[in-house]
């Protein structure tokens, strides 16, 4: 009964979810196009099982709250540093395991979970030559993990901004956060920073409190953090807060089972674990709440473009000395921009492509050395696999390239941007930027790699991968904080496929046999080839961007200073025209932003009835 009745709200909730979502899409739709679509593409990712992402600074204790609330002690590494590269994601797992997503390796590299302090922790030892993991996956049986994931994240502070660029990647697949802080202190800024930035995209967030039993004064550092919020972030002045203990948690997970229970009331976890699955069993209804928090960001943003327009309807008189400055600077930067912005694209073209052909020679002695290793210690008919040996190694080769390429394309775009805008303007132009680079894309024909005079390697431009939006985030520090929040550069990048040739299993077949002196030659010969062949691909691929990025970075700064000339114009108009014709102008403007707080008043409407998701006030915080 509790359960039909319960079904009925849902069911009216969902709805007015969905037409709040599909209605404000349309609005958006009409005004900004490149926006609601990318809306439209994060609306239609399918989400098989709700995502709980655990963030906060660096030592709340998140790894051991994820422990506790998982019951399963130290199965995420606890460590006072997390690699800077990679977050854990525990899923449910009829057999208990893990997997890491290095980068370079299509296939993920299975693991035991004692192997997770070694690939999850700055403290670890990788294998050699084995770069640090982007995301470990970890399979366990736990009971919670059959209603949601749950996503530990590197801390968010610190002197390293890339914890930062970590984690907001992993909130890209949020349907909640699960924010830690402890009982220590109140909020820190880098915190409040951080979940100010987080959670355009994530509407719902619960706050656990870790450390009570370390700190009995907890419930006043909790209201010196529920005040900073009403400040600060007053939409999260009603979000739930859960005080626990880890440490008393997984301390009752080693006492017999009698002498647990109290410890376990103690901790209070049972309470978040409980709150968590009630959230994560609402998903659908996160979901669209969701994006419709993201149509608001964006609405948002165009209201503060429109209420710098409207400034400019109404300049004060002192302010014209100020505007025909700027103006013959604007009027400078036109000039000199392209000439430096050429120069800043080449130097950092060039810089990018030595590290990539020095990359590659180190990567091809090393399997030289290998190879030339395995054909000392041969006996008898060990060297008959060699061909087939090499062509893996040369495939897994190639897929390491493209990733690194892809990656020092992106960076070339970035470094250069960041030396021609400021960050407030990047997000604009990104977008200008990509619907360019898309449209190069889609009008050049692929390129087929390599010096068609090989016959003992094959290579090719095999399939098209895109680095778009968030994926960018790995490079904002490029930028200054969270400059990319919201897009990012889109690099079109056709993947090099490498591997031996028909020519190279003959020659092999004829020369060497089981003859080792002819084995070492081949071996050479190959991976001479091979070498140049990746060299002149190399060349082309940077050429091929230099020239992709000059068109559309070119057109990209056309565009701003189009824009912004016309403001200027636009406050010389006003200064010129008379009170009245200011008056109509600005009271067009004023429609248009009308129309956009309307929005914005509508949404906030459906996402505070959407409230009623969220879990209840843990008891003990409430009191």
């Amino acid at each position: 009964m509790t359960t039909t009745a319960n079904a009925k709200p849902e069911a009216a909730l969902g709805k007015l979810l969905t037409a709040a979502v599909d209605s404000s899409q349309a609005f958006l739709r009409k005004i900004d196009p490149d926006a609601a679509a990318d809306i439209d593409a994060f609306r239609r990712r399918q989400v098989t099982r709700p995502s709980i992402v655990v963030v906060g600074e660096t030592k709340r204790g998140k790894s051991s709250l994820v422990n506790a609330l998982i019951g399963v002690p130290n199965l995420s590494p606890v460590d006072a540093a997390v690699a800077t590269a990679t977050y854990l994601e525990f899923v449910h797992a009829e057999t208990p395991g893990a997997k890491a997503w290095l980068p370079g390796r299509e296939d993920p590299v299975p693991l035991g979970l004692n192997d997770l302090r070694d690939w999850g922790t700055a403290f670890g030892r990788l294998p050699e030559g084995v770069r640090p993991p982007r995301r470990i996956e970890v399979g366990h049986t736990a009971p919670l993990l059959q209603y949601l994931t749950l996503v530990d994240t590197p801390g968010t502070g610190g002197l390293d901004p890339m914890h930062v660029e970590i984690a907001l990647d992993a909130v890209e697949k949020a349907s909640a956060l699960l924010f830690v802080v402890d009982a220590s202190g109140p909020f820190a800024k880098p915190e409040l920073d951080f979940l100010i930035e987080a959670s355009k995209r994530v509407n719902f967030v619960v706050f656990a409190l870790t450390k009570t039993d370390a700190y009995p004064g907890w419930r006043t550092i909790w209201d010196d953090d529920r005040g900073q919020l009403q400040t600060h972030a007053p939409r999260f002045a009603s979000a739930p807060w859960y005080p626990v203990s880890a440490r008393l948690a997984e301390l009752a997970m080693t006492l017999p089972r009698e002498a647990a229970p109290e410890l376990i009331r103690e901790s209070r976890i049972a309470e978040l674990q409980h709150a968590l699955i009630a959230l994560a069993g609402k998903g659908h209804l996160l979901q669209q709440a969701n994006v419709l928090r993201t149509i608001r960001s964006e609405v948002i943003r165009l209201d503060l473009e429109i209420t710098d327009r409207m400034k400019a309807t109404d300049p004060d008189p002192a302010d014209s000395e100020k505007a025909k400055k700027d103006r013959a600077a604007l009027a400078a930067r036109k000039r000199t921009d392209s000439r430096q912005w050429s120069l800043a694209l080449n130097t950092e073209t060039q810089r990018a492509r030595v590290e990539a052909t020095g990359r590659l020679r180190n990567y091809v002695s090393s399997l030289q050395e290998d190879f030339l290793g395995k054909i000392e210690k041969s006996k008898g008919d060990d060297l008959k696999n060699l061909p087939q040996e090499v062509d893996r190694a040369l495939h897994a080769l190639s897929v390491r390239l493209s990733h690194e390429l892809e990656f020092r394309f992106r960076k070339v775009g970035e470094r250069v941007l960041a030396q021609v805008f400021a960050p407030h303007e990047l997000q604009h132009v990104l977008r200008r930027l990509n619907a360019t680079l898309r449209h190069a894309l889609a009008s050049k024909p692929r390129r087929e790699g390599g010096n068609g005079d090989n016959i003992m390697i094959a290579m090719s431009a095999g399939g098209m991968a895109m680095m778009a939006g968030r994926g960018a985030m790995a490079g904002a520090s490029a930028l200054g904080a969270g400059a990319l929040v919201g897009g990012g550069l889109l690099i079109p990048f056709a993947g090099v496929g490498l591997g031996l040739a028909a020519g190279a299993f003959l020659i092999y077949k004829r020369r060497v046999q089981t003859d080792r002196q002819q084995a070492r030659v081949w071996l050479r010969e190959v991976l001479g080839e091979a070498r140049a062949a990746i060299s002149d691909e190399i060349m082309h691929r940077f050429t091929d961007l230099q020239y992709a990025l000059t068109l559309a970075l070119d057109d990209a700064i056309e565009r701003r200073l189009a824009q912004l000339d016309a403001h200027i114009a636009a406050i010389d108009k006003a200064m010129a025209e008379d009170k009245a014709s200011r008056a109509k102008r600005k009271a067009a403007l004023q429609t248009e932003r009308e129309a956009l707080r309307a929005r914005v008043k509508q949404v906030d409407e459906v996402l505070v009835r959407a409230r009623a998701i969220q879990p209840a006030q843990a008891q003990e915080a409430a009191s």
